[in-house]
């Protein structure tokens, strides 16, 4: 009996997914389920097939004929496919090798020219629907060019000319990389066809080609790689697996925009690596310089400056393209030494301001024994740490991350709030509250690593050097974008570690001089340490506020309002309210003089504050005390339309486009400390107001960092923001003039000056 109801359940609820399947999932026309074109490319024809979602075609079912006399295919070459368990052709369920959404094959041309009748032969299934198409039939008709109808032998055989090799030479001895991989390139209109011919028995690798253009007039777009053959090879990074490589030859299209008028040639560098295979070895990174002639068909995407222009910007070029430049194109021992400068740079800008008085708090926070070599230890173990975080952080943008910015997501009040919150912990055992210990057991073990570690003080400190890295400076300015968009495009994980590690050298030099001061000056005995840990304490109560003002849910009145406690209560502790007893030293009026300054400042914050200002810095900017509200009318009057994807961003070009308006895009975050100085002090400037008034003004808030955030970065190349992007009426982007980290009103008046312009 129960065997009969467990087989009548059973039968039922195969018959229910059934049911489900005919009511409500109709399986695809072939057609539409697996759309086919076929384009001619000198002598191969690449045939490109899309399956729809959930759907997926054969690889041994793929095969191309033609029916047109005296015209002979080669084999096709197709790309490794996905290894799945699902049915085969022949009805029967197991492995079969299997191509999902976008595949392109290329089948070489033997011989013949003229019309050519083409036969793609193929077969696939519907993967949720459990069904399987019949073998499918497409034919296209193709133009073969007579000059591009060499035979494979005659081509191996030209190959061999042009390299000058010898049949009879030695085949063990590696060819010159100019040789192995000869370049060339032309223009055809606004696109450059770059092509590399390859030696045989020798391949490159597919992800490992860039372009970067000399001129600051002249802007590469992404270049149009078509699909590689997977094989088993020597990886870039040394060790065996599989690649996606060229043989033979390859052509790749990088279209182009050129912004000003007379400009005859393209200056550019082309990047490239490869490997012998049959000799197992690899090839460094090749650059190759090269000056194509631009002819009459190139298309200039701006006008001619007027003669009433006051500026010329055919000089100028975005930082961010500029630190790319220097990077794509130096040596390796420049690249580091622009890397360590620019980190050293990055070392005296506000955002990087917060790491002082960090590692100033640790090292007094260790008592009055404190020497000068142990503070210089500390130092060099804060600075170490943050070094290499910057390096994984390099490393995972170049190689796993694919050009996420890391720093954006520890901008996450998951990471702000609790990093405040040890800050305030950290300040409250400065006061003498309570005393921060580790547990004995753990001291025993650290002692046992190094006898002049107390409480764990090497560990602490390494901890809050790579926290440092992570969350301070998320806004670090135009060196260290560009920086992260060099690392990105070469995708080397080594390079994009040393680069990014010497970069962090740099930028903790100047914390070793505290070091080597904070252990020297530092007080040994008595009250005065008291007090300069109860400094210590105030500061690193101040850096906590710093992270909440980062905090997008948390008003800016309450911030205000903290910062004005901090310095009011700061003063009171410093005697500003207590009368001045008789017989008090000069340093006693001194320091309760310096706490009524601090009492004030924290009333007019507050003030400031409760009536609309946001910037303690600055109490009554943007206050109603001050004319009403000046910055929040001002900010209502430039009105911004907020967009969030690519598609928002191409929409709002095309309808400026068509209106003939220029376009200023700015992206912003909650996080981004210059992106709030450009809302407070520059965006509310009246001549800036004015000259903006006819733009279509967007804002693009990537303060979530999210999939949308990312992709619309990434298709306008920004890495993180502040980045104010400029578009002409004619819907192109004028690259060389966007904003990249911090700039006054002045300087931005002068650039949107520039921008219109340069028409």
């Amino acid at each position: 009996m129960n065997k009969k109801i467990t087989s009548l359940i059973a039968l039922l609820a195969l018959l229910g997914s059934s049911l489900h399947v005919f009511a409500f999932d109709e399986p695809l026309d072939p057609k539409e389920a697996f759309k086919f074109e076929a384009v001619v490319e000198g002598n191969t024809i690449k045939a490109t097939w899309t399956a729809a979602d959930d759907y997926y075609m054969y690889k041994d079912k793929i095969r191309f004929e033609s029916v047109t006399p005296g015209l002979e295919l080669g084999k096709p070459e197709l790309p490794k496919g996905k290894l799945k368990h699902g049915i085969r052709p022949d009805g029967t369920e197991g492995e079969v090798e299997t191509y999902s959404k976008a595949i392109t094959i290329e089948v070489p041309i033997k011989q013949g020219s003229g019309e050519l009748k083409l036969i793609a032969h193929s077969q696939g299934c519907a993967e949720k629907l459990g069904i399987c198409y019949p073998p499918q039939k497409r034919e296209t008709t193709l133009t073969i060019a007579a000059a591009e109808t060499k035979t494979a032998v005659n081509a191996i055989g030209d190959l061999s000319a042009q390299l000058g090799i010898d049949s009879a030479a030695n085949v063990d001895e590696p060819l010159e990389p100019a040789k192995a991989f000869q370049f060339d390139a032309r223009v055809e209109g606004n696109t450059l066809l770059a092509t590399w011919t390859i030696a045989p028995d020798y391949y490159m690798y597919k992800d490992k080609f860039g372009f970067q253009s000399k001129n600051p007039n002249i802007q590469f777009a992404k270049p149009e790689l078509p699909a590689g053959k997977w094989k088993h090879g020597i990886t870039p990074d040394g060790k065996e697996g599989e690649v996606e490589t060229y043989e033979k030859q390859i052509t790749i299209k990088v279209p182009f925009t050129v912004s000003k008028q007379g400009i005859t040639t393209l200056d550019f560098v082309a990047l490239g690596q490869g490997c012998a295979e049959t000799l197992g070895i690899c090839y460094p990174p090749i650059k190759n310089n090269l000056s194509v002639d631009l002819k009459d068909g190139v298309a200039v995407t701006t006008a001619v400056p007027t003669e009433s222009a006051t500026s010329d910007t055919s000089a100028l070029v975005s930082d961010q393209d500029k630190s790319a430049s220097i990077l794509a194109t130096g040596s390796t021992l420049e690249i580091i030494m622009y890397f360590f400068l620019g980190g050293l740079a990055l070392a005296f800008t506000a955002c990087m301001y917060p790491m002082i008085p960090i590692l100033s708090s640790i090292i007094v926070g260790q008592g009055e024994k404190v020497t000068t070599a142990h503070a210089f230890n500390l130092s060099l173990f804060y600075v170490l740490s943050m070094a290499i975080t910057f390096g994984v952080m390099g490393a995972l943008f170049a190689g796993v991350a694919k050009g996420v910015n890391l720093q954006a997501y520890f901008q996450d009040p998951v990471f702000l709030i609790p990093f405040a919150l040890v800050f305030v912990l950290l300040a409250f055992s400065m006061f003498g509250f309570y005393s921060i210990q580790m547990p004995a057991s753990l001291q025993g073990k650290l002692s046992e690593i190094s006898s002049q570690q107390k409480g764990g003080s090497f560990i602490g400190v390494i901890i809050m050097g790579a926290l440092s890295a992570l969350i301070i400076g998320p806004c670090a300015g135009p060196v260290i974008i560009g920086a992260l968009a060099y690392v990105a495009a070469t995708g080397s994980v080594f390079l994009g570690f040393l680069s990014m590690f010497v970069l962090g050298l740099g930028l903790g030099l100047p914390l070793l001089a505290v070091g080597l001061t904070s252990g020297k000056f530092l007080p040994r005995a008595g009250g005065w340490m008291d007090t300069v840990k109860y400094a210590a304490g105030v500061i690193l109560l101040s850096i906590a506020l710093l992270f909440l003002e980062r905090v997008s849910f948390i008003p800016a009145m309450l911030i205000m309002l903290l910062w004005a406690a901090l310095f009011i209560i700061s003063g009171v502790y410093m005697g500003a309210l207590e009368q001045i007893k008789e017989g008090a030293s000069g340093w006693h009026k001194l320091w309760k003089g310096l706490g009524l300054v601090f009492v004030i400042y924290g009333v007019v914050v507050m003030l400031g504050g409760l009536s609309g200002a946001r910037n303690f810095n600055d109490p009554l900017h943007g206050s109603k005390l001050l004319g009403g509200g000046v910055a929040s009318q001002a900010q209502a009057q430039l009105a911004f339309k907020k967009i969030k994807t690519k598609e928002d961003l191409q929409r709002e070009i095309d309808t400026a486009k068509a209106a003939g308006k220029y376009i200023m895009l700015d992206y912003y975050a909650d996080w981004c400390t210059y992106c709030k100085t450009f809302e407070d002090y520059v965006f509310t400037d009246p001549q800036v107001q004015n000259l903006l008034k006819d733009f279509v003004l967007l804002k693009a808030d990537v303060t979530k960092s999210d999939d949308q955030d990312n992709a619309l970065m990434k298709s306008t190349g920004v890495i993180a923001p502040p980045a104010i992007l400029f578009y002409g009426p004619d819907g192109i982007e004028k690259r060389n003039l966007r904003v990249i980290g911090e700039m006054d009103a002045k300087e931005f008046t002068e650039r949107v000056n520039q921008v219109l312009q340069n028409q």
